[in-house]
């Protein structure tokens, strides 16, 4: 019963998005699982899932990524590392990195599968990234900036 609970969290999310844990019951219960807040909170630890912004300002559950937490955080310190300012014009997000730092940047922004980014591009300093609207490159400047 677990896995099946387990795989049909996985279906919803990709379908809906589902922004809190309440929402994610109330979809289970329509497909026949009914859980716990308790048995939700931990499955969602198992999937390994987190919140990311969404184009709307909401948030939604997603899988971190298909590599492990070692290579988020090291991801997340190139990030940091490599960055100087984030900025957005249209639906471009534009980072500014130090020469030659670009594409370790760009590789970490791939790996973490912001929401709302339909592609990246590196250059030696500079990275664009095109999201599928003003308002999702701004959410994403926004969750960016909080990363530095």
């Amino acid at each position: 019963m677990k896995k099946k609970r387990l795989e049909k969290i996985l279906e919803l999310i990709q379908k809906y998005d589902v922004e809190n844990q309440d929402v994610l019951i109330k979809l289970l219960e329509k497909e026949g699982f009914h859980v716990t807040q308790a048995t939700i909170s931990r499955d969602i630890k198992e999937l390994d899932l987190i919140k990311v912004v969404t184009g709307y300002g909401g948030y939604k559950y997603t899988r971190r990524n298909q590599g492990n937490k070692a290579n988020t955080d090291k991801y997340i310190a190139i990030f940091r590392e490599a960055v100087m300012n984030i900025a957005f014009a249209g639906n471009l997000a534009v980072i500014k990195c130090h020469n030659g730092m670009a594409s370790a940047a760009c590789a970490g922004i791939d790996t973490l599968h912001f929401a709302d980014v339909v592609g990246t591009i590196a250059g030696e300093d500079t990275i664009f990234v095109a999201c599928k609207s003003e308002e999702s490159a701004k959410n994403l400047c926004e969750e960016m900036n909080k990363l530095m």
